[in-house]
């Protein structure tokens, strides 16, 4: 699963203080060969399988899966990620899977920086920046890239994981119907085709088998009523 997230409000390395977003990203991808399985995310496949493959945009790609995954369908991705690391390393995947003709590797902090132009599919699977304010700010910018007749699909986390031990009581895990209120789109504008919550399977740190709870927002701009949010 790529599950690009953390939840920190502060990122510190005890040797030399605060990290910048990049900094602590990319330590974290070279602390192992691998963090997430390669494989894409459940939640990708069963959304995107009626679409016709067109362009793509996916926020925070981490090592790939995802990416490589929708190449691999015929899609045009547009990839990014904060994580130098982790670009590098997805960008060997995909030339290993025969795909890295199909993607386009773009370094960007989203509370920062933004890719350019619009897409017929905007991805975001379990997007959170450090600033947990900084969130909706992007997913709203995201909304303004998908192109008319476009679907944005966001994907994220309904609670905390089971094997959580001291979780944050002030982070918030908005319901889809919030964070589509939260995102302000015109309703003349946008039809919604998912808002819900499910359970999936998970594997805790230690190997035990989990169940997490995950949201899925999936909208799609009307062709014919798109104007400039």
């Amino acid at each position: 699963m790529t599950e690009h997230t953390t939840t920190d409000k502060t990122l510190v390395d005890a040797g030399t203080g605060p990290l910048s977003t990049e900094e602590f990203w990319d330590a974290r991808y070279r602390a192992a060969e691998r963090i997430f399985s390669g494989r894409p995310n459940d939640a990708l496949v069963r959304e995107t399988a009626p679409l016709r493959p067109g362009t793509a945009l996916e926020l925070g790609c981490g090592e790939g899966g995802d990416a490589i995954w929708l190449a691999g369908q015929g899609w045009a991705v547009t990839a990014t990620d904060v994580s130098s690391v982790a670009l590098g390393r997805a960008a060997g995947q995909a030339r290993a899977a025969g795909v890295d003709d199909r993607i386009d590797w773009q370094r960007h902090d989203l509370a920062e920086s933004f890719p350019a132009g619009t897409y017929d599919l905007v991805s975001a699977h379990f997007l959170y920046p450090p600033e947990p304010s900084a969130r909706e700010r992007i997913l709203r910018r995201a909304a303004r890239s998908v192109a008319p007749g476009g679907v944005l699909l966001i994907v994220s986390h309904a609670g905390f994981p089971p094997w959580e031990q001291a979780p944050d009581p002030d982070f918030v895990f908005p319901a889809p119907e919030q964070l589509h209120a939260a995102l302000g789109l015109p309703p003349e504008q946008w039809d919604t085709l998912a808002a819900e919550t499910y359970e999936r399977p998970a594997t805790a740190p230690d190997g035990r088998p989990a169940t997490r709870l995950d949201n899925t927002l999936k909208l799609r701009r009307h062709p014919d009523r798109a104007r400039a949010l």
